[in-house]
């Protein structure tokens, strides 16, 4: 009996105890801002509602994880597209993008007035007018036999093959065209020009690029096989002056994207990846402040699709948030990174942005007027 009541008694305190506890979540929840963290339900994906990437994305924006990431990412390029103050929007390339199948997606980011310049790797520009010149990407095995690649001159892109023999003719028709060119020093965005006028592929990115004065900045051009072809032709010329030979003057570069920025109203940045063109685009801001000595404002808006993380503390996982602490992004920016591959996430940010031509059918394109290394004009 005596246990018994020993075990009622056990059962009323843990009962009186729950009660306390009652009393106080109910303190808890009359709390505003509890009630505000959890007024947002999230939403439960309905594919049978879907019918287009746009109302895919719209949806992704509601749910969690990397899916709202992405929907982040389109409605800060949606941001950008409808400020009043027409923000001059870069975007950085990096990464096996045509390898990937990307081509046509970033060329018609240029084609409809998405983006207003280019900074990207040499490789991906190389492959742009590999393609341009008609050759080929090829689906392939990460898992081949890479000797057996070699021996039959095929280069492999991960899951890609490319043509080592139209690579190598490609390498050595960009050194025969540098011979083409009148001598003197140009800046990367200068050559890239005259190298799109070259291309008759409308789903070229350098043949949208310079049909539509969208300029093109390759920072680290040496570091390709278009550093390879202009190796080929200064191996011809090293002997002779400057003045007779075509010359790639790397920190003119500078000097002009820096005047980009500084004529900006505002400024705003899509990285595909990281690298060199996610660095060299903050470091515009900085080079803006230095060399016109004023202050500048950083970025504006700002997302990244990459695959790389910050704890290994690498530049193309470094955090958007840690550019501020350096003063290349505004201090309120709007940004955002999503951490998936870009063959997957550039083409539903892209083509969420696309289906809603309202944003950017009536949106002004640059008219950059650049007197050799002067930029004169900009709107």
């Amino acid at each position: 009996m005596s246990e018994e009541f020993s075990g009622n008694s056990k059962k009323i305190d843990g009962w009186q105890e729950y009660k306390e506890k009652d009393k106080v979540s109910l303190a808890v929840q009359k709390n505003p801002e509890r009630k505000q963290l959890l007024s947002k339900q999230i939403n439960q994906l309905d594919l049978e509602k879907v019918n287009s990437v746009k109302d895919l994305v719209d949806n992704f924006k509601g749910m969690s994880i990397q899916a709202r990431n992405i929907g982040t990412c389109a409605e800060i390029m949606e941001e950008m597209l409808a400020d009043g103050d027409r923000p001059t929007i870069f975007l950085g390339l990096s990464g096996a993008l045509i390898a990937g199948g990307l081509r046509k997606v970033i060329s018609d980011m240029v084609k409809n007035n998405l983006v207003d310049v280019i900074v990207s790797t040499g490789a991906v520009l190389y492959q742009d007018f590999y393609q341009g010149l008609g050759h080929k990407h090829y689906k392939g095995d990460s898992n081949t036999d890479d000797l057996l690649l070699r021996d039959l001159l095929i280069d492999r892109i991960y899951d890609t093959y490319v043509d080592e023999i139209k690579f190598d003719q490609t390498d050595h028709e960009i050194a025969d065209w540098l011979e083409t060119l009148e001598p003197k020093d140009y800046s990367s965005r200068e050559l890239l020009y005259l190298l799109g006028k070259q291309i008759k592929d409308e789903e070229s990115i350098l043949y949208q690029a310079s049909k539509n004065n969208v300029p093109v900045f390759s920072p680290a051009l040496c570091d390709s096989s278009i550093g390879i072809g202009y190796t080929i032709y200064y191996s011809r010329h090293k002997d002779e002056p400057l003045n007779k030979r075509v010359t790639l003057d790397m920190i003119r570069d500078n000097y002009e994207v820096l005047q980009i920025v500084d004529k900006s109203k505002k400024t705003g940045a899509i990285y595909v990846g990281g690298g060199t063109p996610k660095n060299w685009i903050n470091d515009a801001v900085v080079m803006a402040s230095y060399v016109r000595k004023r202050e500048i404002d950083g970025h504006f808006y700002i997302f990244q699709i990459t695959t790389d993380v910050p704890h290994w503390g690498g530049l193309s996982g470094s955090t958007l948030k840690e550019a501020q602490s350096w003063g290349k992004i505004y201090k309120k920016a709007t940004k955002q990174m999503v951490f998936v591959e870009a063959s997957v996430a550039l083409p539903l940010i892209v083509g969420s942005v696309i289906q809603k031509p309202e944003l950017y059918k009536d949106r002004s394109r640059l008219n950059l007027k650049w007197n050799w290394n002067e930029l004169e004009s900009i709107y």
